[in-house]
C-alpha cells in the first residue's frame, strides 16, 4: 500500500520512465521528421520564388482585335520561329510540324561534328514526316474540289505504311475514309495500326511498278472504281504520294524553313533517304538558294537504284542484273526508303542532290542498336540509314561541321521485322562506330 506522501514521487518516476521509453522508441523518427520539415521549407521557398518570378515576366497583350485572334479554324502549320509557342492548336492537324531539332550526342562526340536530327516522329497525327505530306495532299484535294467533307469521299493510297497511317488519322479528322493498299511483306504492326484507325487495308504481293497489281497501281484502280461505281457514295480520291507535288511542297513550305530557323542558317550538310523523294527535294529546294555551299546527300539502302542515279546518272542496282532481280521492290530489310525508279517528287529536286551514300542492312541494324544503347533513341529502319549516312559524311568532312538529318518514325512500327533482326539490347556485344563504318555498304 503506497502512502499518500509517496504518490507524487511515484508519478514523477512513472513520467520519467515513460519519457525515456518514448525517446528510445521514436529516436529513429526524429531525423526523418526533420528532413521532411526542411524539405517542406525548401519547397515552399522555391514555390514562392517561382510565383514571384512569373509575376515579373507577365506580358500583357491586347487580344481584342481580329488580327491577333486565336488560331484559325484551319490552323495551318505555324512559322518555324513559333515552334515553342504556347497557343492552343486546332485539332490533330495543329500538332503537325515544328518538330524539335535534337543533337545526337554520341555521334557528335565521336566525330567532332554537330550531328542534328529533325525529330519527325513527334508529328502528332501519324508520328512521321508523312503527316506533313498527308495533310498537304488532302488540303490540295479539297482546294481542287476532289474532296468534300460529308459527301462520303474515300482517300485511296498505295504505301508501305507511314503515309497510310498519316492519311488514315487525318482523313478521320476531316470527315473522310481511307483505303490503303500495301505490300504483304511489310511489318504486321503497320497494317494493324491502320485497321485501328478505321482504314480498309488491302495487302498485295510485292510486284514491279509496271504490274497492274502493284500496290500503288492497285490503289489508283480502286479509287477509279469507287468514282465510277453507281453503288458507292461520294468519290474516290487517289492521293498519289509519289507523283503529287503537294508532297515535296509540304517540306519546301514546312520542314525546310524550320531547319533553317532552328539552325540560324548555320549548317553544312543535309542528309536524307528517299522513297517518294519529297523530303530531300523539298528541303533542298528551300535551303540551297539560301545556303549555296550546303551539301545535300542522299542516304540510300542496299538494293535501291537511286544511289547510282545520283553518283553515275544511271538508274541501276545490282539486284537488276539478269537472273538476280527479286519480286520485292528493293532487296533490303529497310522500309520506307529506296526505290528503283525516279518519282516526280524526287525529280523536282534531283539536280540539287550533291552526293549519295550507300548503307547496308547490317549497318542500319547496328546503328539502330547503337542509338538505343548510347542515346536512348528508338527509331525505325529508315532513320537508322539516315544516321549511318550522317556518320559517314561527318568522317568525310572532318570535325567542326554541322549536319542535319531526319528521324522518321519510332521503332515500335518495326518490331516484327527490322527490330526482330536487330535483337534486344544487351543480348550481344554492340558494334563500335568504327565497326559499323567498316561493314560493307
Amino acid at each position: 500500500m503506497i502512502s499518500l506522501e509517496d504518490r507524487p514521487k511515484l508519478y514523477i518516476a512513472l513520467a520519467f520512465t515513460a519519457g525515456i521509453l518514448l525517446t528510445l522508441g521514436y529516436k529513429d523518427v526524429y531525423p526523418d521528421l526533420e528532413r521532411r520539415f526542411q524539405s517542406r521549407r525548401r519547397w515552399d521557398a522555391r514555390r514562392k520564388s517561382l510565383i514571384e518570378a512569373s509575376r515579373d515576366h507577365v506580358n500583357l497583350e491586347d487580344r481584342t482585335s481580329t488580327s491577333s485572334s486565336l488560331a484559325t479554324a484551319e490552323n495551318k502549320q505555324a512559322p518555324a520561329d513559333t515552334a515553342r509557342s504556347y497557343e492552343i492548336r486546332s485539332g490533330i492537324e495543329g500538332t503537325i510540324g515544328n518538330t524539335p531539332l535534337i543533337k545526337i550526342k554520341s555521334l557528335s562526340d565521336a566525330t567532332g561534328c554537330e550531328i542534328l536530327a529533325k525529330a519527325e516522329f513527334l508529328n502528332g497525327a501519324g508520328n512521321s514526316p508523312k503527316d506533313r505530306v498527308a495533310l498537304n495532299m488532302i488540303r490540295l484535294g479539297e482546294e481542287q474540289g476532289d474532296l468534300q467533307p460529308g459527301r462520303g469521299d474515300c482517300i485511296y493510297e498505295g504505301t508501305v505504311g507511314s503515309t497510310g497511317i498519316s492519311l488514315a488519322a487525318i482523313a478521320r479528322a476531316r470527315g473522310y475514309r481511307a483505303y490503303i493498299c500495301m505490300p504483304s511483306d511489310q511489318s504486321a504492326e503497320k497494317s494493324s495500326l491502320l485497321l485501328k484507325l478505321g482504314a480498309i487495308v488491302e495487302r498485295v504481293p510485292p510486284a514491279s511498278i509496271v504490274d497492274t497489281s502493284q500496290f500503288v497501281n492497285m490503289a489508283r484502280s480502286r479509287a477509279a472504281e469507287h468514282t465510277s461505281s453507281e453503288t458507292h457514295i461520294g468519290r474516290g480520291f487517289f492521293a498519289d504520294q509519289f507523283e503529287n507535288e503537294a508532297n515535296y511542297l509540304a517540306h519546301f513550305e514546312g520542314t525546310g524553313p524550320e531547319i533553317y530557323a532552328q539552325t540560324g542558317g548555320q549548317l553544312d550538310a543535309f542528309v536524307a533517304g528517299a522513297g517518294t523523294g519529297g523530303t530531300i527535294s523539298g528541303v533542298a529546294l528551300f535551303l540551297k538558294p539560301r545556303l549555296p555551299k550546303l551539301k545535300v546527300v542522299l542516304a540510300d539502302p542496299q538494293g535501291s537504284g537511286l544511289y547510282n542515279k545520283v553518283k553515275h546518272g544511271v538508274m541501276f542496282s545490282g539486284t537488276e542484273r539478269e537472273g538476280t532481280r527479286r519480286r520485292h521492290q528493293v532487296d533490303t530489310v529497310v522500309e520506307g526508303i529506296g526505290v528503283n525508279r525516279i518519282t516526280a517528287n524526287f525529280e523536282a529536286g534531283r539536280e540539287l542532290v550533291d552526293d549519295a551514300i550507300r548503307v547496308s542492312d547490317d549497318q542500319a541494324l547496328e546503328m539502330a542498336r547503337w542509338l538505343v544503347e548510347k542515346d536512348g533513341i528508338f527509331v525505325g529502319s529508315s532513320s537508322a540509314v539516315n544516321c549511318v549516312a550522317a556518320l559517314k559524311l561527318a568522317k568525310q568532312l572532318g570535325p567542326n561541321h554541322r549536319i542535319v538529318t531526319i528521324l522518321c518514325d519510332s521503332g515500335s512500327r518495326h518490331l516484327s521485322k527490322f527490330w526482330a533482326m536487330a535483337g534486344n539490347i544487351g543480348d550481344k556485344d554492340d558494334a563500335s562506330l568504327d565497326n559499323i563504318l567498316s561493314m560493307h555498304g
